[in-house]
């Protein structure tokens, strides 16, 4: 088994369901007493928060390659970054390493490819919908992406920063995204990216008459495809 190096922090809840999901996978997959090995290096989100607001990104990054280094010196054969809107910075931290980080992207992509989906409407931060650098490396897979009206931009990133990244999870929150998800639908999306990990708590599959693409899961599903190959 090869060990995982997480980069988290961002928020802590999305951590904790990395750490919860990758161990519960490779219980299932081997199971009796096997848990995943893994290597966690957990930034402060207030930190990073401020940076990236302050669209001072080659801070984000020193932060983020530092976490990243230090997983690499504890052993991690490759890594994860436990959230979507700071892969703005991946491709920094992944040339500051010598292991492999497994995008985030690709994986979307690919399990949207799997299903035949050819457009998909995005839910994430406010950061992660309104910029490119994760819809166009979905994109560069022949997927078109589509995300919510701007209109919905602000409401959706208070639900994630106001609650869910305190694990406060509304019923009214839930019915605000699902109504954004029958939105995307209406503008032609076959399928919808949990872009945020946090969103994960709110929204399943059962919610949506489309596939439901759930980031966290989908990324943990390819560490343990990796990890256990």
């Amino acid at each position: 088994m090869q060990t995982i190096g997480l980069v988290g922090g961002m928020s802590w809840e999305s951590s904790a369901a990395y750490y919860e999901l990758l161990n519960r996978g490779v219980e299932h997959r081997l199971g009796g007493l096997h848990s995943a090995r893994t290597v966690l290096a957990s930034v402060d989100f207030a930190e990073v928060t401020a940076l990236q607001e302050a669209e001072d990104w080659d801070g984000v990054a020193e932060v983020l390659v530092a976490a990243a280094r230090s997983v690499e010196r504890a052993g991690a054969d490759f890594l994860l970054l436990c959230t979507t809107t700071f892969h703005r910075v991946a491709d920094q931290v992944e040339g500051a390493v010598d292991v492999p980080l497994l995008h985030l992207a690709e994986v979307v992509a690919r399990a949207g490819k799997e299903k035949g989906v050819e457009k998909v409407g995005l839910l994430g931060t406010r950061f992660a919908m309104s910029r490119t650098f994760f819809t166009e490396r979905i994109g560069r897979h022949g997927l078109d992406v589509l995300v919510p009206d701007a209109r919905h931009h602000d409401e959706l990133n208070r639900i994630i920063y106001e609650e869910l990244v305190h694990g406060k999870v509304l019923d009214t929150s839930r019915k605000t995204v699902v109504g954004m998800i029958e939105e995307l639908w209406d503008a032609g999306a076959g399928g919808i990216v949990l872009g945020c990990s946090e969103l994960e708590l709110l929204v399943k599959q059962a919610d949506s008459e489309l596939p439901v693409f759930p980031c966290t899961t989908l990324h943990v599903e390819a560490a343990l495809d990796r990890a256990l190959a």
